[in-house]
């Protein structure tokens, strides 16, 4: 798979010297494996679609050295505090996310786009354990660069503010519920429902989109979750 409209990293000779390390931007000491946490260990437990494949992407991050918890549903892993990278079982395959993936060199060639509306977040998507294996040298090198990401204290420009279509609003206005859990998704899947209301001509349509999707939203889930 390659690259889908993957940025160049920015800075990358500035951060390499910021992190202390080389060209590579692999650091000279070795990460303390982390510990497992229980929730992920019940998690895993529960006869997943991709047990194989969600246990290799475990051993690697926590060997990386980055911490784990159950973070909306799902395997989640971070550096001092600020998420890294999550787990994402789908039918089709199970991707590692990398929640500033566009700020990440791709020499590899691996990282994509989960849609058009995705502006920070890339993936590797995987649909058997081999592949997790042949890939594995390639992760630790997205995960290294992710922790001097986060060293670096870089970060995407903000999205414009979004603007919700009408039906959307009066809906989550009279829903709290409904509103906190909207608020609760990440910009990402916020714009892509938004845009996906908004493509309907009439009202009746936009409202009636809002509707079939509320479940989905109550959920925590994005459109192509």
């Amino acid at each position: 798979m390659t690259s889908s409209g993957c940025h160049p990293w920015p800075h990358a000779g500035a951060l390499a010297t910021f992190m202390g390390v080389g060209d590579e931007g692999v650091p000279a000491r070795r990460a303390a494996r982390a510990s497992k946490s229980p929730e992920v260990d019940a998690y895993l437990a529960k006869g997943r679609r991709w047990p194989k494949e969600c246990a290799r992407l475990r051993s690697i991050m926590l060997d990386c050295g980055l911490s784990e918890a159950l973070k909306w549903g799902k395997p989640c892993y971070a550096h001092e505090g600020n998420n890294v990278a999550i787990i994402q079982e789908f039918k089709a395959f199970v991707a590692l996310l990398f929640f500033k993936g566009a700020l990440l060199p791709d020499p590899h060639g691996l990282l994509e786009k989960q849609g058009d509306n995705t502006r920070s977040a890339l993936r590797v998507c995987f649909t058997t354990a081999a592949q997790v294996v042949k890939r594995e040298a390639a992760l630790r090198d997205y995960v290294r660069h992710a922790i001097g990401v986060e060293r670096a204290g870089l970060a995407l420009p903000k999205a414009p503010k979004l603007v919700l279509v009408d039906e959307l609003q009066v809906r989550l206005k009279g829903d709290p519920g409904l509103r906190a859990a909207f608020a609760a998704l990440t910009p990402g899947r916020q714009r892509a429902y938004n845009l996906h209301f908004s493509g309907a001509k009439k009202s009746e349509t936009r409202a009636a989109r809002v509707d079939k999707w509320v479940p989905q939203i109550r959920a925590g889930k994005g459109l192509r979750d």
